[in-house]
């Protein structure tokens, strides 16, 4: 299976050049789904290297998803749905490589917040309620900061429609398991935040994809979708979407709105990076009070170590939401809740903010001097980038190039509602480089694979 296994001839470790050509093998199909690989004993004995170097390279294709380990039957090629490029939750700690494949801050200000207020939180009037239960939408405090910071984009600064969570993606699940059925239909543009597709297989949820153009959801084909598909909610992200990075037009989003008025349909909106625009655009929310259910937080504008998101629900399905999330965990954690809206009532979370938009308007501007010569759609104040590949290219192809030459970056393929690939492109994170000089080493690379085009590829594969 691995006979004749020769190690790619670069100044990366040992170990990692044993992953990359053990990822070659697998993206070339000469090991399929479902494959064992050989003891690690057996490898270190093949290739004359210790067993040691064998268990970090196995671990490193277990971090990229390209292999799983199962008790009693060993290492094994792991299927599609999760192969590199799927739902990443965290950026990689593999030695070398500058990981752009996950949105996290461009800023340490959460953490000097942190670190300010921490000294001073047992002094706070709240403190003495940390150590009890609390009711499974949060703490009353808690709701009303997040609703005075929500007025005027959902809620209306009404507490009673908050509920809390644990992130925008616990709120997500908590919001379709209260209002969808197993088999029902969920609408969402045919590349979208990976997130929505995992909780729908969870929760047996049929997600379809609707077509999509430079400016969002297609009003045409949301309309076609409705009349033929029956959908219980549509799921939009329409603000700085994950992975286009596209935010919707006033115009656009009154579209959609009054089809899914027509169609009885309801909206899910995650709204997580609408803090982080320039110049607001109205919510759903606000267009469609009783039809939409806004879902954001504070992971993508201040930090997702923070693990702090909020669902704004009409009174009619709020319940449910508060439902689910007890049945989850009871209720969040109330330190996180007095953290966060200490931060929010203090203002704190503005500067965050501040910081964090200065410096992704920053890394945008490197990022298009980078890449001036190829078609990147992004925005100022984006965390993230969407490359569309010139030929030859293909997205998984080249995430492969790039994480061989030390790049972490999400190939289409991961963003897609279905098994269709429906775009050559890759999504970068610009917020994810551990600092500027870092972007511009890694945005070099991409611009020297991409100009290399042919001739590189045929290296590659």
């Amino acid at each position: 299976m691995l006979e004749n296994l020769e190690l790619p001839n670069n100044d990366r470790p040992i170990y990692q050049r044993l992953a990359d050509a053990i990822g070659e093998r697998i993206a070339r199909g000469e090991l399929a789904e479902g494959d064992r690989l050989p003891p690690h004993r057996e490898i270190a004995r093949l290739l004359g290297i210790n067993v040691t170097t064998v268990t970090r390279a196995f671990s490193a294709l277990q971090q990229r998803g390209l292999v799983e380990a199962r008790p009693g039957r060993g290492t094994l090629v792991a299927g599609k749905e999760t192969e590199e490029g799927g739902f990443k939750s965290a950026p990689s700690d593999e030695a070398g490589l500058i990981d752009l494949s996950v949105n996290r801050p461009a800023t340490s200000a959460y953490r000097e917040a942190l670190a300010l207020l921490l000294p001073h939180i047992a002094k706070d009037r709240r403190f003495s309620a940390l150590q009890d239960y609390h009711p499974p939408e949060g703490p009353e405090w808690a709701r009303a900061a997040v609703a005075e910071w929500l007025d005027g984009v959902a809620g209306d600064g009404d507490a009673g429609r908050v509920v809390l969570t644990d992130g925008a993606q616990h709120g997500l699940a908590c919001v379709l398991r209260a209002l969808t059925q197993p088999d029902d239909v969920v609408l969402a543009d045919s590349i979208t935040y990976q997130g929505i597709s995992a909780l729908c297989r969870s929760q047996g949820v049929d997600l379809r994809g609707v077509s999509i153009d430079r400016e969002g959801m297609r009003p045409d084909a949301f309309e076609a979708a409705c009349a033929t598909l029956r959908p219980r909610a549509v799921f939009l992200v329409p603000t700085l979407h994950n992975p286009t990075t596209v935010t919707l037009s006033e115009e656009r989003r009154r579209a959609l709105a009054a089809i899914a008025r027509r169609h009885n349909v309801l909206i899910i909106e995650d709204d997580v990076y609408r803090p982080l625009l320039d110049r607001a655009v109205p919510s759903f929310a606000a267009l469609e009070p009783e039809l939409t259910v806004h879902i954001s937080g504070l992971s993508k504008c201040i930090a997702p170590g923070l693990r702090y998101g909020f669902v704004v629900a009409p009174r009619a399905v709020l319940g449910n939401v508060a439902a689910a999330l007890r049945i989850d965990c009871w209720s969040i954690s109330p330190l996180t809740a007095l953290i966060a809206t200490i931060l929010l009532e203090e203002g704190a979370a503005r500067r965050i903010i501040d910081v964090q938009r200065e410096e992704l308007r920053r890394r945008q501007a490197i990022l298009r001097e980078a890449l001036a010569a190829f078609d990147v759609q992004s925005q100022e104040t984006s965390p993230h980038a969407w490359l569309h590949l010139p030929e030859p290219w293909r997205g998984a192809a080249f995430a492969r190039a790039c994480r061989q030459r030390g790049v972490g970056v999400l190939p289409a393929d991961a963003f897609a509602v279905g098994r269709e690939t429906l775009a050559h492109a890759v999504r970068i994170n610009v917020g994810a480089a551990p600092s500027s000089g870092e972007l511009r080493q890694a945005l070099a690379i991409m611009a020297d694979l991409l100009n290399a085009g042919h001739f590189e590829i045929s290296g590659a594969v």
